[in-house]
């Protein structure tokens, strides 16, 4: 029989009353338990906040893109033949879930008051609409097919307000080169992802305009796309790719085409940190003033605790058993206050943001299991260690000043 833990036990169910003890094992276990909801919640948003971000960049760019060395300088892009034999390679690599076309091309669309220079990102029948299928506020995304040339566009909510455009609208857009050139398409569609950089910059349209534009023959393409099952699997996976693609190609991550967004990123993780920091030091502290007052309350148990014949470790195992229980407390109506609130943000959307400053219109919520388990394992066995020490505290009590101690 564990002795100490049934000790342990018996006092947390003898009940404080009015008691100043009872007070403060209140004030600490509600300490622990909003500082673990603070905890949950601020892992949550900005875990959500960063997958927002990230899933609208690659939206806009994929997670890999295989083109020519100088695409990096300059989206006129050397072309590379679309009939390649490390395609059915690609498609054999187990994290790949798509691989399709593209070419981007420079331009500006000019209305009668207005001009916007733009990035007409030309796309094929392969191209995966899921992302702004979703994002599409009026209209509808292109139908291409490999029989006819579409001329049908998607421009942003953010190009259409400025220029005053809508869905079926024709517009006129200006490709500076040599002769210029002057292509007039129609909006089939309005996407908006309140990602200002990209929204103001990309119009999609069939990739047959940019071949004849650039007097590229139908096998010609700027390069591909290509989409992985799941974020983390970027970084091998561009490897993978690399090392299957001829010496002349290369393939780059989102991350390598965008880093500064992805470094702005990164840079969020610091407040994270920060924050846990403070909410698990000042629940420590609060269990630390807990365990001395208890201690000190509890002195006459002590001392009979040691006249029967208990040691020093067997008197140190029962408060810290007994501050267990308060800290599994707290970590309970923690768990309860932080996911009930994850829960209604992300399934109602109570609190609002404002768009064009945040890049979201509302708080979003990003729940993973493992980040609950480990704020709990971690807030758990970090207040247990802060206790280590202060409860030796019971080593310098003498059995017999403690039993006669008023």
């Amino acid at each position: 029989m564990n002795t100490p833990l049934f000790i342990a036990r018996r006092l947390n169910k003898t009940r404080e009353g009015k008691s100043f003890t009872g007070l403060i094992r209140k004030i600490s276990m509600l300490s622990i338990a909003l500082g673990l909801a603070v905890m949950i919640i601020s892992v949550a948003v900005v875990t959500g906040f960063q997958n927002e971000i990230r899933e609208k960049v690659i939206g806009f760019g994929s997670h890999i893109q295989i083109t020519n060395y100088d695409f990096n300088i300059s989206y006129e892009a050397r072309p590379i033949s679309k009939e390649q034999d490390f395609l059915e390679t690609l498609l054999q690599i187990e994290e790949v879930r798509h691989v399709q076309k593209f070419a981007t091309k420079a331009g500006i669309i000019k209305t009668d008051e207005d001009i916007h220079g733009v990035i007409l990102k030309g796309i094929g029948p392969d191209f995966d609409w899921t992302f702004f299928r979703d994002r599409l506020v009026e209209g509808s995304v292109l139908d291409l097919t490999e029989a006819e040339r579409s001329d049908g566009v998607i421009i942003s909510a953010l190009i259409s307000r400025r220029l005053g455009i809508s869905a079926g609208d024709d517009i006129f857009v200006y490709f500076i080169q040599e002769p210029p050139r002057i292509r007039r398409l129609t909006v089939a569609g309005i996407y908006e992802t309140g990602l200002e950089e990209l929204d103001e910059l990309f119009v999609l349209g069939d990739i047959r305009h940019i071949q004849r534009l650039n007097n590229w023959s139908e096998d010609e393409i700027g390069g591909f796309e290509v989409l992985v099952n799941d974020y983390r699997d970027i970084p091998q996976t561009t490897e993978a790719v690399f090392d299957i693609i001829p010496y002349h190609l290369d393939a780059r991550s989102i991350r390598e085409i965008y880093p500064q967004i992805f470094d702005w990123l990164a840079l969020l993780d610091m407040n994270v940190y920060v924050i846990l920091f403070l909410m698990v030091l000042v629940a420590g502290i609060n269990m630390i003033t807990t365990l001395l007052i208890g201690v000190l309350e509890k002195t006459n148990l002590i001392g009979i605790l040691k006249a029967v014949g208990g040691n020093n470790d067997f008197v140190r195992r029962v408060f810290l058993y007994n501050a267990a229980f308060l800290i599994a407390k707290g970590l309970i109506w923690g768990n309860l206050v932080g996911l009930a609130f994850a829960w209604i943000q992300n399934r109602y959307g109570l609190i609002k943001l404002d768009q064009e400053s945040y890049y979201v219109s509302e708080v979003p919520i990003n729940v993973e299991w493992i980040h609950v388990v480990l704020l709990n394992g971690g807030t758990f066995a970090i207040c247990m260690a802060m206790l280590l020490i202060p409860s030796y505290i019971v080593t310098r009590i003498s059995p017999v000043k403690a039993i006669i101690f008023r």
